[in-house]
This record gives structure tokens, sequence and C-alpha cells, in this order.
């Protein structure tokens, strides 16, 4: 990773090769820890990305990437679900950036923009059990477990966070 401090973005148009290839290169290790998107989702990947675009502009999701000083996407974090001032939290990193802080500091820059930005006062998220890198970035940026629940088929965790 560039020594320049990365940036969280909102998601917008340019975005999309550097998207794209952030996807393609940690397809594998994404697919460890949630379902992987499959290969449509890759194959309409600019269709895709226009509608997600669509619906952000609706106001029902904010969808935000991390990219250092030469535009690579490090990362995604996304809210979703928008509703009555309440949003689902979302957030992956690529396998080059992990363990140095990137999702810590880029889910708190998400949290403060979905007060200040878009007026929400709670976020959920939700993690597997044997997720402990996920649980610990929750943790570090104020969320609270709200109690057990099963996510894709395996146990896990749900967690909020009012502000």
């Amino acid at each position: 990773m560039p020594a320049c401090t990365p940036l969280v973005q909102r998601l917008h148009a340019d975005h999309v090769p550097a998207l794209l290839a952030f996807e393609r290169e940690n397809r594998e290790h994404f697919a460890a820890s949630v379902p992987d998107r499959g290969d449509d989702y890759f194959a309409r990947f600019d269709e895709r990305h226009a509608a997600l675009l669509a619906e952000q502009a609706t106001g029902l999701c904010h969808f935000h990437v991390v990219v250092d000083g030469d535009g690579r996407v490090l990362g995604r974090v996304n809210l979703v679900d928008v509703a009555d001032g309440s949003a689902e939290l979302g957030y992956r990193i690529a396998k080059s950036a992990a363990g140095r802080g990137l999702a810590t500091a880029a889910v708190r820059e998400v949290c403060a923009r979905a007060a200040a930005e878009y007026g929400l006062t709670e976020l959920r998220a939700r993690t597997t059990v044997d997720n402990a890198a996920s649980r610990a970035v929750l943790a570090r940026t104020g969320f609270t477990a709200t109690g057990d629940i099963v996510l894709d088929g395996r146990p896990g965790i749900a967690y909020v966070r009012p502000l």
C-alpha cells in the first residue's frame, strides 16, 4: 500500500474499472468469509454498477470505496436499506490491505458521514462468529452486539451503533 493515506470516496461511475479489478483480485479472499458473488456478478458488472448508482441516487443506499493515491480500490464500505434514520453497514477490505487498520478507519469515516451527511441516527451490522477481524472492527468503531443470528447458514452476531 502506498505511503499516502487512503481516501473514502462516494461511489461514482469513474470507479468501475478499479472496483472490478478489486472484486476480481479478492474474489477468493472474500469467499472465505462471505458467500461468493457468482460468475454472473462479474459478467454483468457494468450493468450492476449502473443499477447501484441509480439506487444510491434515490437515497436508499450510500456506497463508498476506499482508494489509494493511485486510484486503486482497497476496500468498500456500504450503507444499505436506509429507512427511518437507520441503515445496514457492510464492508470488505482487499487481502493486500488487511490487518493495517484500514477497515477501522474507513468504518469510522462512514459512520461520521452517516450522521453528518446522510442524517442517520443508527447503524446495524452483522458478521459471522468465525470472522474475528470483522468483530474487532465493529467493536473498535462503537458497535455493540445485540444478539446471535444465523448468517448464510452460519452462526453470526448482530450489532448496532447509535450515531
